[in-house]
C-alpha cells in the first residue's frame, strides 16, 4: 500500500498542476477576447467570465490528445513519476514567470515540452525522436502559415471591391464549416476512434459509401454549417456593418477561447497522466477536470487585468487586423489538437498580427523585438530541458533516490 511519501508527492504534483493550469487560464486564454473588448463589443468582466467557461469546456472535451503527448509521448522507456511531474511543472511555470517579468512572452508549450523532455531524460528514458521531429516541423510551420493566413484574411477585408457585408460573412462561413468538424470527446464515436465531430457523427447515421475516401454526408453538413454561419453574420452586417463585425469578433473570440482551453490544458495535466491513469487508476476525465478547474479559476481571477492591457493593443490594431490574427489561431489550434501537438498561442497570435500588418504595408512590430522574441523562444526550449533534468536530479537526491 502506498506510503505517506507517495501521497505527499501526489498532493504536491496535483497542486503544482493546478497552479500551472491557473497561470494558463490567466494568461494564455485571454487574447481571443481582447479584440472584442477593444472594439467595445463586450465588457472586460463579461469576457473574463466567458473565457473561463469556454476554455474549461474546451479543456474537458478536447484536452486529452495534448495531455497524452506531454505525459507519455515525449520520452520512451520510462514512466513519469509524481516527483518528475512536479519537477517538470515547476520548471515550466518558472520560465513562464520569467517571461512575464521580462516582457517577452515565453511560449508555455516550449517551456513545458522542454521541461518534460529534461525530466524524462533524467529518469533514464530515451528520446522520442519521431515525436520531436513531428512537433518541430509543426512549430516551424506555425509562423509562416499563421502569418500567411492572416495576410490573406487582412487582404480580403481591406479590398474595396469586397464590402464588409460579404467579406466578414465569408470568414464566418469558413469558421462555421470548421466548427462542424471539430473533434469532441462528448460526441459518440466508434470504439476505434477517440473523438468525433458533428459532421462525422451525422454521416455515420446515414452510412453512405465514401467517394474517393470522402464522406458525402459530412461534406454536406460542413457546407450547411458554413451557409448558416454566413447568413447569420451577413444579416447582422446588412443591418449595421459595425454591429456585424462586433458580433463576429465575439463569436470568433468564443471559438478561439474554446480551442485555447483544449490545446493548453494538456500542458498542465500531461505530466500527471501516468500518476492519475496508471498509479491511481482514475479515468482521464478526472485529470482533465482538474486542469479545467484551474483554467476556469485563472481566467476568472487573473484574466481581467490582462484583458484590459491587451485590449488596448488590439484596439490600436483595428478590428480587421484583429480578425486576421484570430482566424489563423482557431484553424491552427484545431489542427494541433487533432494531431496531438502542443502549441503556443503566443507564437500563433504574434505571427498573425505580423502577417495581418504586412497586408497594410507594415508589420507594425519592431524587427528587433521579433528577433529577440524568437531567440528567447529557442533559449527557452533548450534551457528548460537542462533545468528540468537538473531539478529532478536535485529532488531525487534530496529524497534519497
Amino acid at each position: 500500500m502506498p506510503g505517506v511519501l507517495f501521497w505527499a508527492l501526489v498532493v504536491l504534483a496535483t497542486l503544482t498542476s493546478l497552479a500551472t493550469a491557473w497561470a494558463l487560464g490567466a494568461n494564455s486564454n485571454s487574447p481571443p477576447f481582447a479584440p472584442a473588448i477593444g472594439a467595445n463589443a463586450i465588457s472586460t468582466m463579461r469576457a473574463a467570465f466567458l473565457i473561463g467557461i469556454l476554455a474549461a469546456l474546451g479543456a474537458l472535451t478536447q484536452g486529452g490528445a495534448i495531455s497524452e503527448t506531454i505525459g507519455a509521448g515525449l520520452i520512451n522507456g520510462v514512466q513519469i513519476t509524481s516527483l518528475a511531474a512536479t519537477a517538470g511543472l515547476l520548471t515550466a511555470t518558472g520560465f513562464m514567470v520569467i517571461g512575464v517579468y521580462t516582457g517577452y512572452p515565453v511560449p508555455a508549450a516550449f517551456a513545458t515540452t522542454g521541461a518534460m523532455v529534461g525530466v524524462g531524460l533524467s529518469l533514464g528514458g530515451d528520446p522520442a525522436v519521431d515525436t520531436y521531429r513531428r512537433i518541430g516541423i509543426f512549430w516551424l510551420l506555425v509562423p509562416p502559415v499563421s502569418g500567411g493566413l492572416a495576410y490573406l484574411t487582412a487582404t480580403l477585408l481591406r479590398r474595396d471591391d469586397i464590402p464588409d457585408t460579404v467579406g466578414v460573412p465569408l470568414l464566418a462561413g469558413v469558421v462555421g464549416g470548421i466548427v462542424a468538424n471539430v473533434q469532441l470527446a462528448v460526441i459518440p464515436s466508434p470504439p476505434t476512434v477517440a473523438q468525433s465531430s458533428i459532421a462525422s457523427f451525422i454521416s455515420r447515421q446515414f452510412q453512405t459509401p465514401t467517394v474517393l475516401g470522402i464522406e458525402p454526408v459530412a461534406v454536406l453538413v460542413t457546407l450547411g454549417a458554413a451557409v448558416v454561419s454566413f447568413r447569420a453574420i451577413r444579416r447582422r452586417t446588412q443591418q449595421s456593418a459595425e454591429k456585424g463585425i462586433r458580433t463576429f469578433l465575439i463569436v470568433l473570440g468564443s471559438v478561439v477561447a474554446f480551442s485555447s482551453g483544449g490545446s493548453q490544458v494538456g500542458l498542465a495535466t500531461g505530466p500527471l497522466e501516468n500518476l492519475y491513469g496508471v498509479e491511481l487508476g482514475l479515468p482521464s476525465i478526472v485529470l482533465l477536470a482538474l486542469g479545467a478547474t484551474g483554467i476556469l479559476a485563472g481566467a476568472w481571477m487573473g484574466a481581467p487585468k490582462l484583458l484590459q492591457a491587451t485590449s488596448r493593443e488590439y484596439a490600436q490594431l483595428g478590428v480587421r487586423r484583429s480578425i486576421a490574427a484570430l482566424v489563423p489561431g482557431f484553424i491552427i489550434a484545431q489542427l494541433a489538437i487533432a494531431l496531438g501537438i502542443p502549441i503556443s498561442f503566443n507564437n500563433i497570435i504574434i505571427s498573425g498580427v505580423i502577417g495581418g500588418g504586412l497586408a497594410g504595408g507594415s508589420g507594425g512590430v519592431s524587427r528587433r523585438k521579433i528577433g529577440v522574441t524568437l531567440g528567447f523562444w529557442v533559449i527557452t526550449l533548450g534551457s528548460s530541458i537542462a533545468v528540468g533534468f537538473g531539478l529532478y536530479k536535485l529532488f531525487a537526491a534530496a529524497l534519497g533516490g
